[in-house]
């Protein structure tokens, strides 16, 4: 009997002091309830940023493996307006670099290589657009997290030293709560904030490789006796 009633206590116990996530943040305090909102708003844009970037690069990695065999078959034919026309149709990063050289023949090629080239800065900077605010949230979050652990061991020490003698493990535990919660949080939007950043940077980097394969094959063809 002494046993079972020492197990149904140590029972009790341990359920009383299990907490919630909810009801653990709610034991941060005041200031750790802040630095939570302002964490989770933090992740809210970095997966918001990272889900439109990841679409949009999806969407502009796509290119008919015929396309510039298409191209290729205009240029020789001398059908410059149909060459335009079909990159107008294909719309992507692609296309619009070769549609801008296209443009551009009948000048020297080093100035079609220049078009090139500038129009594809301009494509990469729309590949990357709000990319630097995922790097900044990556480095940001766990520092946020750090100045609540900073918080919450003010507000442990401050009792402390108020306690005249009694210490209040309430409150001293609100000050902890603030403390590892925080941490906890900001770490974890920094890890998802750091690994979404390094995949769309690796996503947009195949993109780049693409235009520029066939920025070259472009201008091959256009460097090839006629």
């Amino acid at each position: 009997m002494i046993q079972d009633e020492i197990a149904q206590s140590l029972e009790t116990e341990s359920i009383e002091k299990t907490l919630s996530i909810i009801e653990l943040i709610k034991s941060g305090g005041l200031a750790g309830q802040l630095i939570i909102a302002l964490l989770t708003g933090l992740l809210v844009v970095a997966l918001y940023i990272y889900f439109e970037r990841l679409f949009t690069i999806k969407a502009a990695s796509k290119v008919d493996p015929n396309f510039m065999n298409q191209i290729k078959d205009h240029v020789v034919n001398g059908k410059i307006e149909a060459a335009k026309a079909l990159c107008t149709n294909v719309n992507s990063p692609v296309s619009r670099l070769i549609h801008k050289g296209i443009s551009r023949i009948g000048r020297p090629l080093a100035d079609i290589n220049s078009a090139i080239e500038n129009a594809g800065k301009l494509e990469v900077y729309s590949l990357e657009k709000n990319v630097s605010i995922l790097a900044t949230i990556s480095g940001a979050a766990p520092m946020i997290g750090f100045l609540g652990t900073v918080i919450g061991m003010i507000l442990s020490i401050f009792e402390i030293a108020n306690s005249g003698g009694q210490i209040d493990i309430k409150l001293l535990a609100d000050g902890l709560y603030t403390a590892m919660t925080t941490t906890v949080a900001g770490l974890v939007v920094g890890i998802i904030s750091y690994i979404s950043y390094n995949h769309i940077v690796g996503r947009t980097n195949k993109v780049v490789y693409q235009m520029e394969a066939n920025s070259v094959e472009f201008l091959d063809l256009l460097n090839e006796p006629i």
